[in-house]
């Protein structure tokens, strides 16, 4: 669902290092650093946006350096993940490779770190001052982790924090320091060491994305929104690829009938782009262009469903409209208001959304024939938010989001309303269920626990979680596939490939 978001003017003031959001320009330069016996190097690879580092050097200990480095300078507050591994071993077990924050390219400069040493050892490490011997957890009172595959390091004013997490898993914090001494503005990148100045090792790194957060009592109302990236995602091997990003705001992708193009909204426009990137193509939407991120296409992949804002009408006057998917005149499906598209039925007669009707303050599902516009409605709650409905693909079930056992989770339900059933029970805020073609799999947004249960907003820390289905039930315990920051927007509406094995969604940063 999408809150008035057409209202807003998208401008942002922005003092930022200057840095880009596609993968191939996030690291402009690469060097060693102190001068190691054996020089280094780095490799981009666009097949998958994935880094290579060589390196040597003696270690990244005591009061200098040595070791090759792949990095920009940036300013300000951000927060940098990856995955990492070893793509080339040496001898020593305390061979690293991590994210490094730099003040400057001295040796023996001030920095903090994320590293995953040879044997597993995961740890932060850090040089208050330049000159300073270093300093780990076992110096301090964080326990030692071991083998994470995913590391993330935050920078939030003069704190830093590493979280980490074995695949599958959500982010942990395994160790935060206060370093006050730090520059505003920070060299930041990957790096590798081996350990042993006459031999050198590799780290590959892949799924690299250094977000900038919203500064402190930012509202996207009135500053304008951030940057986004189009990414597309194979489910089953975790690999991420960014194939469009913009300064500013869009959202909400679909995955065309063809397994060629996304589908996705933009300044009230429907725009495609190929799945590899490229040129964008503007739908023909008629008078329906004013919307929103509650968008998709029809289970025989001929008809489009919207959501547009029709002005001077309650909150916004979200009104659901269908057309060919090719584009043409639009058709009025829900004349009250306001009325937010999140599935259609699987023999393509109705639509099901979610909506306000008569004096409720209530969000609730209803569904409606696209012949009549005859709704139904389906929950009746007050005081409660249901959201995100969809139809299964063997048109069993209707999958949405709903907190009416305190935090938001994945319930179900008969198409006529009956027998629900919550799914999910954890902590997390659970939203946007969306059921794979074949039926096999449910990929759904979770939101951390500080976030309100009724609530999705952008611009948050948040995880893509996948769970099997056998028969519309849960086969096996949901697994965290991407980490990411982003929220409403995302992964608003149905977003799997035709063959079941990718996804798309939308990730945030701050502006370039």
């Amino acid at each position: 669902m999408k809150m008035k978001l057409y209202l807003v003017a998208i401008f942002m003031i922005c003092t930022q290092t200057v840095y880009s959001q596609m993968p191939d320009k996030l690291f402009p330069q690469s060097k060693d650093i102190g001068k190691p016996k054996i020089s280094g190097s780095s490799v981009y690879h666009p097949e998958d946006q994935s880094y290579s580092i060589n390196a040597s050097g003696y270690n990244i200990w005591f009061e200098r350096d040595e070791f090759h480095y792949l990095y920009n300078t940036v300013e300000g507050d951000f927060i940098f993940t990856t995955n990492l591994g070893f793509e080339k071993e040496g001898s020593d077990p305390h061979m690293k490779i991590g994210i490094m924050l730099r003040a400057s390219e001295e040796d023996n400069a001030a920095h903090v770190s994320a590293v995953l040493h040879g044997d597993g050892l995961t740890v932060m490490q850090w040089r208050k001052l330049k000159g300073a011997f270093m300093r780990d957890p076992q110096d301090e009172i964080f326990a030692l982790k071991k083998n994470y595959q995913i590391l993330q390091l935050e920078r939030k004013g003069d704190e830093f924090i590493l979280r980490g997490a074995h695949n599958g898993e959500p982010l942990q914090i395994i160790g935060s320091q206060v370093l006050p001494d730090m520059p505003d503005k920070l060299l930041t990148g990957l790096f590798t060491c081996s350990h042993n100045p006459n031999e050198t090792v590799a780290g590959k790194f892949w799924n690299v994305r250094l977000d900038k957060p919203e500064i402190k009592d930012y509202d996207p109302y009135t500053s304008g929104f951030l940057g986004c990236r189009m990414e597309t995602m194979n489910v089953f091997d975790g690999k991420r690829k960014v194939i469009f990003a913009k300064k500013d705001r869009f959202e909400a992708p679909n995955w065309m009938p063809d397994g060629k193009k996304i589908l996705f909204n933009m300044d009230g426009g429907i725009y495609t782009i190929p799945v590899d990137g490229g040129s964008l193509e503007k739908i023909n939407t008629g008078t329906a262009n004013n919307n929103n991120n509650d968008h998709g296409i029809s289970f025989d992949g001929k008809m489009l469903a919207v959501s547009h804002h029709r002005e001077g009408l309650r909150e916004g006057g979200s009104t659901i409209y269908v057309l060919p998917l090719e584009g043409g005149t639009p058709k009025l499906i829900t004349e009250e208001t306001p009325s937010y598209w999140h599935g259609w039925s699987a023999d393509n007669k109705d639509v099901v959304f979610v909506a306000k009707r008569g004096e409720t303050e209530s969000f609730n599902i209803y569904k409606a024939s696209i012949k009549d516009s005859k709704e139904t409605q389906l929950t009746f709650n007050n005081n409660t938010h249901v959201d995100g409905p969809e139809y299964s693909p063997d048109g069993k079930y209707i999958y949405y989001n709903g907190n009416q056992s305190g935090t938001m989770q994945v319930w179900r339900m008969k198409p006529d309303g009956s027998e629900k059933e919550q799914l999910t029970f954890d902590q997390y805020n659970n939203w946007f269920p969306h059921i794979s073609p074949d039926g096999k799999w449910m990929v759904y947004l979770s939101f951390t626990e500080d976030i309100e249960v009724d609530a999705h907003p952008s611009y948050k820390r948040v995880e893509l979680k996948l769970v099997p289905l056998l028969k519309g039930d849960f086969a096996g315990a949901p697994k965290v596939i991407a980490y990411l920051y982003g929220g409403q927007g995302t992964i608003n509406v149905p977003s799997w490939s035709p063959d079941s094995k990718h996804i798309a969604f939308v990730s945030n940063s701050g502006k370039e």
